[in-house]
């Protein structure tokens, strides 16, 4: 895999997709975020969606922790369901497996990730409708693996 986007200097960022406007969110939406896109030139952003290279699909229905964390999903004590009640847990976690592998491949030591997210909530994820202090699955699993990890709403 080729990291470059053609830049040699910078510092590679792993982003979540929706964050650049691409159409990755559970409702086909993206979420492009002006100060994400201003990084664009000055660094290295590789973008990523979790929840697609878990194998969920575009649109999907959104899907929510049970209980718990994201690094309680990643040990096992917490699933994720989706809104129709599948469990989606190993597309999660594969997901944020990827995510982790990609930004080991590109060199990455940051993440730039999705507010509110249950993949990549860095502080806020969604339980019953509701924003709750929170951390996402693929945001626990950066974290574990080193990267900082900055969230944008």
């Amino acid at each position: 895999m080729d990291c470059s986007g053609g830049h040699s200097n910078g510092e590679v960022i792993l982003v979540s997709a929706c964050l650049l406007g691409l159409p990755t969110r559970y409702d086909g939406g993206h979420c492009r975020s002006a100060e994400v896109v201003a990084l664009v030139g000055r660094h290295r952003l590789v973008p990523v969606c979790p929840e697609q290279l878990g194998g969920l699909s575009t649109p999907r229905p959104p899907s929510e922790m049970e209980r718990g964390h994201g690094s309680d999903v990643l040990d096992g004590r917490v699933r994720v369901l989706s809104t129709e009640g599948t469990n989606v847990t190993d597309n999660f976690v594969r997901g944020a497996r990827a995510a982790a592998e990609i930004a080991e491949t590109c060199g990455a030591t940051r993440a730039i990730l999705k507010e509110g997210s249950p993949s990549c909530g860095v502080s806020r994820i969604m339980r019953a409708e509701q924003a709750v202090e929170g951390e996402g699955v693929a945001a626990a699993l950066l974290r574990r693996k080193g990267l900082k990890v900055d969230g944008i709403a």
